[in-house]
Order: C-alpha cells, then structure tokens, then sequence
C-alpha cells in the first residue's frame, strides 16, 4: 500500500484494505495473448501525489489521474511527529505570524498542519456569466519543520519540544526550554464514527465488546486424537514402539 500515514489512517477509521483498494491503479497489465507475455503480470502504481485531500477521497483520485505523474515532492522525513489535532501553537510567518491557534487538521505525508483561523487565504467560487460568485476564507497549510511552534502551557510562549520517558516507560512530550510535560489533546482521539472513544456509543452492526473479550478456542497439548480421547475418558495403555530416524546398514 502506499505511504499513508498512520494519524490519517486513525482519522479515517477505515481498513487497511479498504484504502488500498480506493488508491489502487494498475499501470501495466500484459496480454493474454503470445508466449513472449508472462500471463498475470500486472504493475500497479506506487507513487502518488499527497495533497490537501484524504487518499481515498474522489479529489485525491482527481490529483492522482491514471496515466498522470506530478513533479515529486520532497518532505523531510521526521521519526516521531509531535504535533497532534488540538494542539495549541504560534504561526511563525506570514501575515498572521505570532498569532496563536489550535490544530484543526493535520496532513502528516506532507508535514502539514492546519490552524483554525490563521494562515487563511479568500477564494471565490460558484463564478459564473451571472453570478459573481461566493467569496470563501479557507486555511492554507503550514510546515511543521519552521512555519508553527508549539506552545508551552506553562507561559503560553513557543517552545521546541522532544520526546522522552517517565519513571513509568510512558513515552511524553517535554518542552526543552522549561521542561514541562505537553501532553496530547484529547481531540486527537477524534475520528469521522466519534468525538472520543469513552464517548462512543455502540451501533446495532458494531461488534460488542463482550464479543471481542470471549474466549472461544482453549489450546491442547496434543493430536485431535488425544483430544477426543481425553473427553471421552478413554486411557492410553500401549507402549509405542520405539524408532530411531537414522539406522545401521548391515555388513557382509
């Protein structure tokens, strides 16, 4: 499967494979017909254009057309992201820089985030011979790598952070500069199906808990023989013979 990052995949709450299968595109197929063809040999695409929609949605599908390939885009790579949705942070450029605002959205294959308000620029759509359109303020990305900072809530300033371990082994943001722990927003826990996971409550095609904690398969130690033996109290009195994976050839 593509690169999908995993915070997008939480996000959506859908399978692994039903995201594969929205994204999938075949770039080659061979022919059925000729000896020269290996018969079922198919390529299918695997670089894809991240932009500022979901992978699986039909504006992604319109970025990534078949036959099309875009310049690529290099991302620097980050080992552990440490901005999460709800996170209140500083814009660093622009227009809006110093301003403060919370995460409302994060694209994590192009290391973006997005701040309710901030950063907006005004488009018009809906433009037509009669109309003069509707005038739209929407939220433009932002690089994690230098455009935003995160907030220490200890003096609500811009702080660096990293990541380290508690006494406990629990792995916790700090800020470097004042040491204080930054912990995740409860927001982040918010997917498309609920706001939190305390919050959620069960549909009629969910499968329920009680369900899932079921045991229903307890291991044996033994043949189904054995097994079937043991239930039925049937005692095993014979003494196998004994055998020897190797043997002696005997001489003349």
């Amino acid at each position: 499967m593509p690169k999908v990052a995993e915070s997008t995949k939480r996000y959506s709450n859908l399978p692994d494979s039903y995201i594969e299968r929205a994204m999938a595109q075949i770039e080659w197929k061979n022919p059925d017909h000729g000896p020269q063809y290996q018969k079922g040999k198919v390529i299918k695409r695997w670089r894809f254009y991240f932009g500022e929609h979901r992978p699986w949605t039909y504006e992604a599908f319109q970025e990534n057309l078949p036959g099309t390939f875009k310049a690529e885009v290099l991302v620097e790579p980050i080992k552990k992201g440490s901005f999460f949705k709800g996170d209140m942070v500083e814009v660093l450029i622009g227009k809006d820089k110093g301003k403060q605002g919370l995460v409302n959205h994060i694209i994590e294959e192009r290391n973006w985030v997005y701040v309710e308000g901030l950063h907006c620029k005004y488009e018009m759509r809906g433009k037509t011979k009669d109309f003069a359109g509707i005038m739209f303020k929407v939220e433009k990305p932002l690089l994690v790598t230098g455009d935003v900072a995160l907030v220490d809530p200890s003096d609500m300033k811009p702080t660096q952070v990293e990541w380290r371990y508690t006494e406990e082994g629990e792995e916790v943001r700090v800020s470097t500069r004042t040491g204080r722990l930054i912990p995740i927003p409860l927001l982040d826990e918010e997917t498309v199906d609920y706001k939190t996971k305390k919050t959620y409550k069960e549909q009629p095609k969910d499968t329920v808990e009680a369900d899932l904690t079921k045991v229903t398969f307890t291991p044996y130690h033994g043949t189904f023989q054995m097994q079937i033996m043991n239930a039925m109290g049937i005692e095993e009195r014979r003494i196998p013979k004994k055998s020897f994976w190797y043997y002696l050839e005997e001489r003349c």
